[in-house]
């Protein structure tokens, strides 16, 4: 098993910013890829981006494209998401999320994101 532990959620103005952190218990290369995904009140858990660890591509969600971006550091097991150019709708928990090569995942607890003037 596995502990993520997400970080850096808050309340943040329209066009501001914000990075969230997910350390994780372990070697991030256990992962056969890791991710942040997030859920707003009254809808389903959406994906925002996904990072693979052997070939280090990413994918995003259409809505935050341009505007949010994944990354680690491997020497501290941790993976980020930089949000930038925030939008109200980009109020939601955001969730740390792991897939293990069985096929096995891990979730965080998640971390509240408020965009809000």
């Amino acid at each position: 098993q596995v502990q993520l532990v997400e970080s850096g959620g808050g309340l943040v103005q329209p066009g501001g910013s914000l990075r969230l952190s997910c350390a994780a218990s372990r070697n991030i290369f256990s992962f056969n890829n890791m991710g942040w995904y997030r859920q707003a009140p009254g809808k389903e858990r959406e994906l925002v981006a996904l990072l693979h660890s052997n070939s280090g591509s990413t994918n995003y969600a259409d809505s935050v494209k341009g505007r949010f971006t994944i990354s680690r550091d491997n020497a501290k097991n941790t993976v980020y998401l930089q949000m930038n150019n925030l939008k109200s709708e980009d109020t939601a928990v955001y969730y740390c999320y792991a897939l293990f090569f069985n096929g096995l995942d891990s979730w965080g607890k998640g971390t509240l994101v408020t965009v809000s003037s």
